[in-house]
């Protein structure tokens, strides 16, 4: 809840109800899988760790989220739930920036696609061009009549 100081009116008064209902409704969401609200997150699986942190930056309401490398190592259910998180982020009017090495998630999820290469964006890709040849193309610095 830290990250969402803004919405508590008294932070430095710890009232474990309000927690307890505030808090519960982001697990059901997220389907996060915990034997307790007291339980750490170092305790639960990977997946359930990234529903964690994506939790509190929801609790937070945030118009601009960061995701970075958001589903390694996370099992095909978590990144189930994570997707239609993100849709139902972007469907809400919210922004989301994510830094992904994972092809196929980066051509299924994105609008548009910046292309970095050298620490400068080489290129905006949006709608047929956002594919892996054009990916990779842009990102070596290949030009079309070079393969």
């Amino acid at each position: 809840m830290l990250v969402g100081l803004r919405n508590i009116k008294a932070p430095f008064y710890y009232n474990y109800k309000k927690y307890k209902d505030e808090v519960l409704p982001f697990v059901k969401r997220l389907a996060i899988k915990t034997p307790g609200l007291e339980t750490e997150a170092i305790y639960l699986s990977g997946g359930n760790q990234q529903k964690v942190v994506l939790s509190k930056w929801l609790y937070a309401e945030q118009k601009i989220y960061i995701f970075d490398e958001p589903t390694r190592g996370i099992d095909v259910n978590a990144k189930a739930d994570f997707y239609k998180e993100m849709t139902e982020l972007t469907k809400a009017g919210n922004c989301i920036i994510m830094v992904s090495s994972d092809m196929p998630e980066l051509i299924s999820v994105s609008d548009r696609v910046l292309v970095i290469r050298d620490g400068r964006v080489k290129c905006e890709l949006s709608g047929e061009d956002i594919n892996e040849q054009t990916i990779i193309r842009e990102a070596l610095g290949v030009e079309k009549n070079d393969s």
